[in-house]
């Protein structure tokens, strides 16, 4: 059975992280107004699936918590195969443990068997040349290209880029253009789409 939570997957770079963080933001300001300018029957019938999602996770980082160390020493040291078996770990917990929360995940955690039992699936969808705009375009774009492994060699990361757009397309429960636009529109978006 579904659960109710937000999963966010798109390729690495696109803003998963940046995404969940604001849409939680919103759902807040969103349960602050209604509490604060609504009667008891009017706020009961507001709480929707908007003021459930209190909680942000990533993938990525609750790997490196259970590691105790950077997804690309994992990668280095361990390799992608071992990598790829702690994201089917941290997808077992998720299913099993987290409820009303909204979930970046890594570029390759979609594969995810149980993807759909986690939660809704929003793909955030850009161009590849899009992605590294937007990274560049970061105060801390040294450092957000240095932890992404697989971006280390442009030509080969276009290529993953392009056999996983389909795979994310083919998952994704929605799909939403996120290049060259305002945050607070993808946010709106996204929540109105869920509703």
């Amino acid at each position: 059975m579904k659960k109710n939570n937000i999963i966010l997957i798109g390729f690495m770079g696109v803003g998963k992280g940046t995404v969940a963080r604001a849409m939680v933001k919103e759902v807040e300001m969103v349960g602050l107004k209604s509490h604060f300018r609504m009667g008891e029957k009017e706020e009961a019938e507001m709480v929707g699936i908007n003021s459930h999602f209190q909680y942000v996770i990533d993938t990525d980082d609750l790997i490196e918590s259970m590691e105790n160390r950077a997804i690309k020493k994992i990668f280095a040291v361990d390799g992608e195969a071992y990598f790829r078996n702690l994201e089917k770990k941290t997808a077992l917990w998720l299913e099993e443990s987290v409820e009303n929360t909204i979930i970046s995940t890594g570029g390759g955690f979609y594969r995810q068997e149980n993807l759909k039992n986690i939660g809704t699936v929003i793909y955030l969808k850009s161009s590849f040349d899009g992605i590294l705009k937007r990274i560049k375009k970061a105060p801390n774009a040294k450092n957000k290209l240095k932890k992404r492994p697989l971006l280390q060699n442009k030509k080969e990361a276009m290529k993953l880029y392009d056999t996983r757009v389909k795979e994310y397309e083919r998952v994704a429960d929605i799909i939403v253009d996120v290049e060259n636009r305002d945050l607070k529109l993808i946010v709106k978006e996204i929540l109105g789409q869920i509703k």
